[in-house]
């Protein structure tokens, strides 16, 4: 769950963007290709087309479940959007090391996924 606690923010060249603490956006509104680059930045990741094809997955379930999808859910999403060879959790940790679901959501301006720690 999104909380509304503001830790701190995003500075954008005309636009401060309030985080919270963990990193995610207070305000979903908030979210764009600028603030998804400033916050991949953070994580050490410069964005790729086959990065945006994952956030778009992530987008869409977000859309369509109302929840960001942890590790399991996310590859099935991601292989049934994009096939078998990029649904799967390899490529999902090349693209968002650490923990792909809570990184890759954190970029696509999506709360943190609920079954991640």
């Amino acid at each position: 769950m999104a909380t509304t606690e503001i830790y701190r923010y995003l500075s954008l060249p005309k636009k401060e963007i309030p985080l919270d603490p963990e990193g995610y956006l207070v305000n979903q509104a908030d979210w764009g290709r600028e603030v998804a680059e400033a916050l991949a930045l953070e994580e050490g990741i410069t964005l790729s087309d086959e990065h945006w094809e994952i956030i778009e997955v992530l987008r869409d379930f977000y859309a369509r479940f109302e929840q960001a999808p942890a590790m399991r859910p996310l590859v099935k999403a991601v292989s049934r959007a994009l096939g078998d060879e990029k649904g799967r959790s390899i490529h999902l940790m090349r693209l968002f090391p650490g923990s792909p679901p809570k990184v890759a959501a954190r970029i696509a301006g999506l709360p943190k996924p609920t079954n991640c720690l």
